[in-house]
């Protein structure tokens, strides 16, 4: 059982109360949504949603976009303005929580469908300009990304993001060794996303972006690609290769770290899957993971892979992470893996965890 009123050892406060400090409005605002259970309504919910609008990364992040919504050059806005161009900072914003009602959000949000996403098609392209992305640059991880990002900024309703999500219901793969897509659009010519094994990334990112919506707006065809790609991702353990559990698919995956980009990492998987409802035996290597790395002072360390090249920076790698230790125990609650008198949000049901009563959240 983890502890999480473990006290931090230089400054005697519990690892909770770290994280509702007000010097990060994000962190405090998720850890009192996701980890403590507090509805939307709640006075300090609603103090913490606002003051990241006004103090903290969102507005030195939105005081260098341009009028008309994006970040340096207009049309290189993925490929070559990596991580400080349009497609990552409108990750970067969604993932801090962000008001999609903002009007200079919404102005990066219609940039990057003005941009990015195939008129064609729907999906979103890693190539584009001012008529929309390109056909044959239409790339998943991107698509989910976008369409994740478009969901958190309450863009669900909006035609465009139905589409994005109709992009993924129908062309998101499962291969695993056994089968490999036809040479045809858009699989051709991409053997790295598109090859006889599915890439991992891409599976990660539209399957969180289907588990953004929320669960009474599913639409079957949603709940069964659900469903598929979270057996995908049981089948490899989260985190090994299918056909050789002893070794680890993709070494970085181990790496916990916050935000993620086109890349994740195991705790990522397994915050999409206890979101889900999941909880699976084949989870347990994951779970043992996260476990594993927590610090002595119930702390986690940030060991991301990008926190040096973003426009603004988060945190710095190797020390202890508000974000990753937020992410670790919202799923420790969820799985019911907490002491302390902490609630927590499982399956869309707020669930009690147990009680220790030696030490207080």
């Amino acid at each position: 059982m983890i502890e999480c009123g473990m006290r931090i050892a230089d400054r005697g406060v519990p690892v909770v109360d770290w994280l509702l400090e007000l010097e990060n409005p994000s962190v405090r605002y998720f850890t009192l949504v996701e980890l403590l259970g507090k509805r939307v309504g709640n006075q300090d919910v609603i103090e913490a949603k606002s003051r990241i609008m006004t103090e903290g990364p969102v507005p030195r992040i939105l005081s260098r976009m341009k009028p008309p919504g994006y970040w340096g050059k207009a049309e290189d806005y993925y490929v070559g303005a990596k991580y400080k161009g349009t497609v990552w900072n409108i990750i970067l914003l969604a993932s801090l929580g962000a008001d999609g009602r903002d009007k200079r959000v919404r102005a990066a949000a219609e940039f990057v469908i003005r941009y990015a996403q195939d008129p064609e098609s729907g999906g979103f392209a890693c190539r584009g300009g001012p008529k929309g992305g390109r056909h044959d640059s239409v790339i998943a991880c991107l698509t989910g990304n976008m369409t994740w990002s478009l969901i958190r900024f309450g863009m669900l309703d909006d035609p465009r993001v139905q589409r994005a999500i109709a992009w993924i219901v129908k062309y998101q793969r499962y291969d695993d060794g056994e089968t490999r897509p036809a040479a045809v659009w858009p699989y051709d010519g991409r053997e790295r996303c598109w090859g006889r094994h599915t890439c991992h990334n891409s599976v990660v990112k539209t399957l969180r972006a289907l588990a953004e919506i929320p669960t009474g707006q599913r639409s079957p065809a949603v709940r069964h690609k659900i469903e598929q790609a979270a057996e995908h991702l049981l089948r490899h353990h989260i985190f090994k290769r299918s056909h050789d559990l002893r070794r680890v698919s993709i070494s970085y995956w181990t790496r916990f770290g916050a935000p993620a980009m086109w890349d994740c990492d195991c705790l990522e998987i397994l915050e999409i899957l206890t979101r889900l409802g999941f909880q699976d035996p084949r989870m347990q290597a994951a779970i043992d993971l996260v476990r594993k790395k927590q610090g002595e002072d119930g702390r986690w360390l940030q060991e991301g892979r990008f926190t040096d090249r973003l426009l603004v920076r988060l945190e710095r790698n190797g020390r202890p992470s508000r974000w990753v230790t937020l992410r670790a125990l919202t799923v420790l609650a969820r799985l019911g893996q907490l002491a302390g008198p902490a609630r927590a949000l499982a399956g869309g049901r707020r669930t009690a965890l147990l009680q220790n009563t030696g030490t207080s959240v």
